[in-house]
């Protein structure tokens, strides 16, 4: 895929936010297993509870905050995370609204729903990353910290970061269970399945940043 031309940029725009609607479905799946939502999910629900806001609402707050701290780490801001931050918590309002799937009744068939999530997240985010537009808020900044706190490796990091959401979100009265502990365990290992199936090298995916997407519609 190529962004050196506005078409490109155009089309792989189009390709990410394709991928993020399935992201969007996944994450919804997730919260409808009800056993437990995603460290951040859960954070996006108890905000919006707090506030009186749909969950959508509280998800793009959060991701613009992300987002800023991103910014203040100096990290690459590119079309694909600002997408992002719009179209997945969106996505979750548009599918809470149409009532796609009710909360899962049973832990077996919410053990199951939230797999299911999982798989079609790992999906999107090969479809969304392969657009190379930027990645997601949640992503750069497990990134930058990593870079920062270079003697800690970076799956430490990364649980650090969710175990202080999952507490956040804890404490604004979010959905914290089993399927937090599910989901934190089984993500990395899920999105890497789907990315085998795919033939999907994240490594090798250089991504746009705003500034240079920019140069490329001014003709430079």
């Amino acid at each position: 895929m190529t962004n050196r031309t506005r078409a490109g940029i155009l089309k792989n725009a189009l390709l990410a936010s394709a991928g993020l609607l399935l992201f969007g479905l996944g994450v919804y799946l997730t919260i409808q297993a009800n056993i437990g939502a995603a460290p951040w999910d859960a954070f996006s629900l108890g905000l919006s509870a707090s506030l009186g806001m749909s969950f959508g609402n509280a998800a793009v707050l959060v991701s613009f905050f992300v987002v800023a701290v991103d910014l203040l780490l100096r990290e690459k801001i590119g079309i694909g995370m600002l997408l992002d931050a719009v179209i997945v918590g969106k996505t979750v309002d548009l599918l809470n609204w149409i009532d796609l799937v009710p909360k899962a009744q049973h832990p077996l068939w919410g053990a199951l729903l939230m797999l299911l999530g999982m798989i079609a997240s790992g999906f999107a985010q090969a479809i969304y990353m392969r657009a190379a537009l930027g990645c997601g808020p949640r992503d750069t900044l497990l990134v930058g910290l990593s870079r920062r706190l270079d003697r800690l490796p970076i799956g430490a990091v990364s649980v650090c970061i969710q175990a202080a959401v999952a507490l956040a979100g804890f404490l604004l009265g979010g959905p914290i269970g089993v399927g937090t502990l599910m989901f934190v365990l089984l993500q990395g290992p899920v999105m890497q399945f789907d990315f085998h199936l795919l033939g999907f090298d994240a490594k090798a995916v250089r991504h746009q940043d705003l500034i240079e997407s920019a140069r490329v519609f001014a003709g430079k």
